[in-house]
């Protein structure tokens, strides 16, 4: 385990959890890299000074917050007050020097503070005044989520601020722009910055609204009654300025012969990012993790190598932590780990299963059989849903991932947890089963 220990930067370690014994023959090798950030001590207090982006200086951030206007925010008439009250707090958490933009979401996007094209620089008087501006918010139109995104990134593009964040609150959905358009916007903005997304009441649509975070490598979540958007924005704008560095990404080298076959974050969420690799150079692939504050996540890398033999002793992989620079080069963050392959004749050391790798395996599999469940259920097939939600709660029971058991309890009756027996509820809370579907793909560690 390395360290990137200069004064006044967030330190990056890299630990690496696998069985690096292969079977003769065999190909695949696991690991679990566990990436750290650590000495920041910016998350959960807009107060706290942040640790440097750089040396010399403090990480700069631009933040734009878009609120859902449609007409259905009226309904009941409180959602539209909450929301304004939630951005409202959302402001108060901003660190003065943080530069953002609060805009309203209909078919349209506009601005409601600063307004023509800039951002606000925050402090006590433009607090007040965006607090003020957001009296004016109020409900009616439609609803195409890829203009508001759209308004998000000319707002952030206008900043070079290092942190680029955006919070999005929608209630219904996305009816007045293409799924194509959508898709469109999310793939300009990918990389350009992060985005939360939170979607209010039941009438929204959970796959847009979990695509659009997992596309800007934000969080997704639920907030059923809008008394509580309040305390979510806060919680929200108190992460994003906790971040310190921006557009991390893990890259790997692997050796002539390796191919990479998947790289998944599997906690604190579930999220692939095979397909967002990009080439590095010769046996080089960068995969984009976000923003960091202080914090630590794991990573499931499979390689498949050359055939072993008995007595081969190879590196599989080498995970490095990088920052793109703007002279188009990169920063290494210096931490370093390293995924091995070694060639064994001893059948007990080949075949045992590193428990932090199992342990993932089956989170990935739990939020697989949760979404498939829930289409399933959808879907009227009672008994495909009940054998797929079955083995979702014998994974959550086995994991010790007491969150999922609770909301799976609520869309099935457990007969047996241990061996996954349940029977499906005749009658499930809408609010109950978006928030299953939401927060499937949440993890938790390995147990102690």
């Amino acid at each position: 385990m390395a360290n990137f220990s200069k004064s006044n930067v967030p330190q990056f370690s890299v630990d690496v959890y696998q069985n690096e014994f292969l079977p003769e023959g065999g190909r695949t090798v696991d690991a679990i890299v566990t990436v750290t950030a650590t000495g920041g001590g910016t998350t959960g207090s807009a107060v706290t000074t942040p640790r440097l982006h750089a040396p010399g200086r403090a990480p700069s951030a631009a933040v734009v917050i878009m609120v859902d206007c449609s007409g259905s925010m009226d309904y009941p008439p409180a959602k539209m007050r909450h929301a304004r009250e939630a951005t409202a707090a959302a402001i108060d958490v901003l660190r003065d020097g943080v530069r953002f933009a609060v805009v309203a979401g209909t078919h349209q996007a506009q601005e409601v503070y600063p307004g023509n094209g800039r951002l606000a620089v925050a402090g006590p008087v433009t607090r007040d005044q965006a607090k003020q501006a957001l009296r004016r918010l109020g409900a009616g139109g439609g609803t195409a989520i890829g203009t508001w995104l759209r308004l998000a990134d000319r707002l952030l593009s206008s900043s070079d601020a290092d942190i680029r964040h955006g919070i999005l609150l929608t209630d219904g959905r996305n009816e007045h722009e293409s799924p194509e358009d959508l898709r469109a916007t999310l793939e300009t903005c990918a990389g350009r910055f992060t985005c939360d997304a939170r979607g209010v009441g039941t009438d929204w649509e959970v796959k847009e609204v979990t695509g659009i975070a997992s596309a800007l490598l934000g969080t997704a979540d639920i907030v059923a009654d809008p008394a509580g958007l309040a305390a979510d924005f806060t919680r929200m704008m108190e992460t994003a300025m906790g971040k310190e560095v921006a557009d991390v990404s893990l890259r790997l080298w692997t050796p002539v012969g390796a191919t990479v076959r998947f790289v998944k974050q599997v906690a604190p969420a579930v999220e692939d990012l095979t397909g967002r690799r990009t080439e590095a150079g010769p046996r080089f692939g960068d995969y984009p993790t976000g923003s960091w504050g202080d914090e630590s996540r794991d990573y499931h890398v499979r390689i498949e190598v050359p055939p072993a033999s008995v007595g081969l002793d190879m590196l599989a992989a080498r995970v490095r932590l990088v920052v793109p620079q703007p002279d188009g080069g990169v920063r290494d963050l210096g931490a370093q780990g390293l995924i091995k392959a070694v060639g064994t004749d001893d059948v007990a050391a080949s075949t045992a299963i590193n428990p932090q790798v199992a342990h993932y395996t089956g989170q990935a599999e739990l939020a697989q059989v949760v979404q498939q469940g829930l289409d399933l259920r959808k879907a009227g097939d009672i008994d495909g849903a009940t054998a797929k939600l079955g083995r979702a709660v014998q994974l959550a029971h086995a994991s010790g991932h007491a969150d999922t058991a609770k909301l799976l309890a609520k869309v099935v009756d457990v007969v047996d947890a241990a061996a996954g027996t349940v029977r499906l509820k005749a009658k499930v809370e809408e609010a109950d089963e978006m928030t299953l579907e939401t927060r499937s793909t949440k993890t938790v560690r390995v147990k102690k």
